[in-house]
């Protein structure tokens, strides 16, 4: 099995395997990250990683994970934008503790 030197950011350098460890990356960008448990203080640790970092951590037989981007992004956006005025009505809104009631009754 591959051995993989990572950095914790809590630890330092510690040891890996390639079991231990997990490639993410993105469908439509090409984008990539990996991540892993630190076995000495079990911190998740999650680092991007360019092109060449993926290609040698897959080859080192570390499991890869490819992921979507959302589908609303490509909604069209209609509408105003929110605005800080509408951030602190729907905070203050919800500051209610009949906040949910009040919802149910406007869209019923």
């Amino acid at each position: 099995m591959t051995t993989i030197r990572a950095v914790c950011p809590r630890c330092g350098e510690v040891t890996l395997t390639s079991a231990d460890m997990e490639v993410q990356v993105c469908a439509q960008t090409q984008e990539g990250s990996y991540s892993f448990a630190c076995p000495a203080c079990t911190l998740p640790v999650h680092r991007d990683a360019d092109r060449r970092v993926v290609q040698i951590l897959v080859s080192g037989g570390v499991k890869v994970r490819v992921w979507e981007l959302p589908a609303e992004l490509e909604e069209e956006k209609s509408g105003p934008a929110i605005t800080w005025d509408d951030v602190l009505d729907f905070h203050m809104l919800l500051d209610d503790d009949a906040w949910f009631d009040n919802l149910k009754a406007t869209t019923a």
